[in-house]
């Protein structure tokens, strides 16, 4: 069970052994930061969920450290004797990532690059230490940040409680990150405007426990902000899921150009009203995906066509929309191939056929063999109804995919797809693909898509 978590931030300066002095200006920070930490240590956790902005970070995938501990220093920061070693809780990463496979959920422990614990982790412990006297009484569970989109974050947290719930875990959550960077003129990263907003809305948001604002929070002011902790306290949110929540704003402070917050929050028991997001299950998740790695191997197998599966969930067989699979083979494209709307009976029906038409028909590759079956990942995304825009000012590359038309010539661009920054780079590529010049006027719809991995 998770029986509080806190929100804290980052910044080395705090510890007095690299501050030197210095820290002095954070003083209200680090007082709260203190009572974050006895919060913490009270609680007596036998496991605490570490979220950190810097520690390995992919744009698909959530990091797991794995191994039976981390040490780390401030070295870096002028601090070399501040040391901290932690016992990390096995079982717990493994019984994770096991759930994330069976859920088709990209989070595991592969991809380690770096075991040693970054400064995003080691300042929250360094304080949790100090609450607890000197020695963590706790194992730890570090997990970085994707370029995922919120609800994905969310997700996680949601994911993580329910195993510890599952293991007898009683947790506490410590969501680590700084708000925004871009708070003063003569700070180290300049000023912006959306600094000083960002931060106003996130320090109410967190102040009332609204995690439901905080899922909605717009991500174009969140990058322009230059926040570090939005996903991060993502996961914390989603961990909390279903809960009433008592949350108390403990500080803000922004004097040094980065924003600093610090928050606790502790659940009161279950509420149903608070729940944001529906708890991912096997069938939700893994479903598609599963039904169209079954179709595209059946039929590079046997060079049949998979009849219809008993046994499938019900939304597949009742739902009618297009889908596209896309196929990777070692993080490298293999096959794409979709429709933009419904062409078969059900959903079901059509993720069976677009899956073979990934693996056999997509005229940029040749057909999958059965040698590389094993080597092959799938996604499908399940395309909402188009609709028709004025012009690219509606479009937003994270969540909106684009279909451009001239007469019979189309071109689509799915939505938060690697390498595609600007609104003008995805209308580009969507007209290239229909052999649209340019200058040449055309139609614009949107969409938004469900992706399952």
């Amino acid at each position: 069970m998770i029986s509080g978590a806190v929100m804290v931030p980052h910044p080395p300066l705090i510890v007095p052994e690299v501050g030197r002095g210095g820290e002095k200006q954070v003083a209200q920070t680090a007082q709260a930061y203190r009572q974050a930490a006895r919060f913490v240590v009270d609680l007596k956790p036998d496991t605490v969920i570490l979220t950190t902005p810097h520690s390995v970070m992919y744009g698909d995938y959530f990091h797991i450290s794995p191994g039976s501990g981390a040490r780390g220093d401030l070295g870096r920061f002028g601090a070399g004797q501040v040391r901290i070693q932690v016992e990390y809780d096995r079982p717990l990463a493994q019984a994770l990532s096991l759930r994330a496979a069976e859920e088709g959920f990209p989070a595991g422990t592969e991809g380690e690059r770096d075991a040693a614990l970054d400064h995003a982790s080691l300042v929250p412990l360094y304080f949790l230490q100090e609450a607890a006297g000197g020695t963590l009484p706790f194992r730890l569970l570090r997990v970085g940040l994707s370029g995922l989109p919120f609800d994905s974050h969310y997700r996680l947290g949601q994911m993580i409680a329910r195993e510890a719930d599952s293991l007898g875990r009683r947790i506490a959550f410590v969501a680590s990150g700084d708000l925004s960077h871009y708070l003063k003129a003569d700070g180290p990263y300049g000023l912006r405007p959306e600094g000083a907003r960002y931060d106003r809305q996130l320090m109410d948001i967190m102040g009332r426990a609204a995690f439901d604002e905080l899922l909605a929070m717009d991500d174009q002011l969140c990058e322009r902000a230059g926040e570090c902790g939005q996903r991060s306290f993502l996961i914390m949110a989603g961990a909390l899921d279903g809960l009433r929540v008592q949350a108390e704003a403990l500080s803000y402070q922004g004097v040094t150009g980065v924003g600093y917050g610090v928050a606790t929050f502790l659940p009161q028991g279950p509420d149903d009203a608070r729940r944001f997001l529906d708890t991912p299950s096997e069938d939700s998740m893994s479903a598609p995906v599963r039904l169209a790695r079954q179709s595209y191997e059946h039929y590079v197998r046997t060079g049949r066509r998979l009849p219809r599966p008993d046994g499938l969930p019900g939304w597949l067989l009742k739902e009618r929309a297009g889908c596209f699979v896309t196929l990777n083979k070692f993080g490298q494209l293999r096959g794409c191939i979709g429709t933009i709307a419904p062409t078969r009976a059900c959903l079901a029906d059509e993720i069976i056929h677009n899956a073979v038409s990934a693996a056999a028909q997509d005229p940029r590759f040749p057909a999958v063999g059965e040698n590389e079956l094993k080597d092959i990942d799938c996604s499908v995304d399940v395309l909402a109804a188009p609709e028709d825009i004025a012009d690219d000012s509606l479009l937003n590359v994270k969540e909106y995919g684009v279909i451009v038309s001239r007469g019979g010539r189309r071109g689509l661009l799915l939505p938060n797809l690697e390498g595609v920054d600007t609104v003008e780079d995805q209308v580009d590529i969507a007209r290239s693909k229909a052999g649209i010049g340019r200058d040449e006027p055309v139609t614009l719809k949107r969409f938004k898509v469900t992706r399952y991995h």
